[in-house]
């Protein structure tokens, strides 16, 4: 009888486990990078021109933007200064970049794991009704804390029409696993000729 009364409240138990986990709900939420919903850090560099800028995130994050020399970097942290730290601030792709105005975060229940931003990649092969490169998008997923903040997947917008939903599916599956430095940066989907530009 001891026995059947301890499995019985070890089986509520895992009972009541199962059912918040299955309680933890992943979900997107947004917020904006556009200079309005943001402040700079600083004055423009002297010499080369670049700016930082710190918006507000989620969860206590911040979103640091560096931009010097036609290039983006983007890194989150608790402060632009943790931030700045992450190898996230230090993933400058060759070409120039952009990134959007708007941040997706994938949180479980109330804490975000990672961000989802459509990036912009100039592309030097082919010329637009300006003369200027054409700019192709790109979806890029960036793991959160806790670890380190880095970029875990990117997602060719052109030659997958649900890239969206790949991004998500990417943050999901593999932004909390992912160690920066030592895992390599999935392509997720088609590859196209965007995430062939990323490649150094």
């Amino acid at each position: 009888m001891k026995y059947l009364a301890f499995a019985t409240i070890i089986m509520a138990l895992d009972g009541a486990n199962a059912g918040q986990a299955g309680a933890e709900t992943i979900s997107s939420s947004y917020t904006s990078t556009a200079p309005k919903a943001c402040r700079m850090i600083g004055k423009p560099n002297e010499e080369d021109g670049s700016t930082t800028r710190v918006c507000p995130g989620k969860s206590g994050l911040v979103v640091l933007i560096n931009e010097g020399d036609l290039r983006e970097v983007v890194s989150v942290g608790r402060s632009h200064q943790a931030a700045a730290r992450e190898p996230a601030a230090q993933a400058w792709f060759g070409p120039f970049s952009s990134t959007g105005n708007t941040v997706e975060w994938r949180a479980a229940g109330s804490k975000p794991y990672a961000i989802i931003q459509r990036w912009q990649i100039a592309d030097n092969s082919e010329q637009d009704n300006r003369g200027g490169p054409v700019s192709r998008a790109m979806l890029a997923v960036t793991r959160l804390p806790p670890g380190e903040v880095c970029h875990v997947a990117y997602i060719d917008a052109a030659a997958n029409p649900g890239a969206n939903e790949l991004a998500r599916q990417a943050a999901d599956n593999f932004a909390r696993d992912f160690k920066c430095g030592a895992d390599q940066v999935k392509t997720v989907g088609q590859s196209g000729r965007t995430t062939a530009l990323t490649k150094r």
